[in-house]
């Protein structure tokens, strides 16, 4: 009798050891759960080691290879309402999706607007590589362009100003009092018009609301760039030789 059949056979003799249509009542009594921790206290399988080595070898050397030099060490925290590394990152988004939004739409991106919480690590000066890159951006997120009107770009304003954070920003100027409120603001350098719309590059992740941005609700249309925000910092790292990034008038208050 092979495995398949000695199932069924068990399963039919459970079947008819029952008493008709006598209903059974089974509940659980009890549950008990170990938390089992995954660190570097475990020791490592040499042979699961040894079949992984070569592997690992060729990662490293992937993730470890210069595309750039940066001059001087980034901090998301190295400025008020706007840093070094955030406006790297909003300026690598708009030069590098720029390309194909336009070559699907016709239109040029008009700002970009990434998040502060969403810079994971610094940027240390000297050689920069593929992994300098994923420990900036360890997630999928995905850019993807909204088209907003006007008066949705406002709400965008009210959310800066009640943020007080160095959310990046790239394309836009604001200008804010001491107390962080905006009372100036323009994209490629002109007005915000109600009965406009502007196409704003973002993350999936911001886009459908997270970091509470709802302003971007109800967008007028969206448009995939099927370019994850890690790879457009790799493809911009790759073409740039020195990175010379800092702050700016792009955000600032009294």
């Amino acid at each position: 009798m092979n495995y398949f059949k000695f199932i069924t056979f068990l399963s039919l003799v459970f079947i008819f050891s029952c008493k008709g249509n006598e209903k059974i009542d089974l509940e659980i009594s009890k549950i008990e759960g170990k938390r089992i921790q995954i660190n570097d206290s475990l020791e490592p399988l040499a042979a699961i080691e040894k079949i992984i080595k070569p592997y690992k070898k060729n990662l490293n050397n992937t993730l470890n290879a210069p595309l750039a030099y940066n001059l001087t060490f980034l901090s998301k925290n190295d400025g008020d309402l706007n840093t070094a590394l955030g406006n790297l990152m909003a300026d690598a988004v708009m030069e590098q999706v720029n390309p194909i939004i336009k070559k699907r739409t016709g239109r040029n991106i008009d700002l970009v607007l990434l998040n502060h919480g969403g810079i994971r690590s610094d940027l240390p000066a000297g050689d920069i590589s593929v992994k300098s890159a994923y420990n900036l951006m360890p997630f999928e997120n995905e850019i993807i362009v909204a088209e907003l009107t006007g008066e949705q770009v406002k709400e965008m304003l009210k959310y800066l100003e009640k943020a007080k954070r160095a959310h990046p920003v790239s394309g836009i100027k604001i200008k804010a009092k001491k107390n962080y409120r905006i009372i100036e603001a323009t994209i490629q350098g002109r007005k915000i018009m109600d009965d406009s719309t502007y196409y704003i590059a973002t993350s999936d992740y911001l886009f459908y609301g997270g970091d509470n941005m709802k302003f971007f609700n109800g967008a007028v249309n969206s448009i995939p760039s099927d370019y994850k925000l890690r790879n457009v910092l790799i493809d911009y790292f790759t073409k740039t030789d020195t990175i010379r990034s800092q702050r700016d008038n792009r955000y600032t208050r009294e």
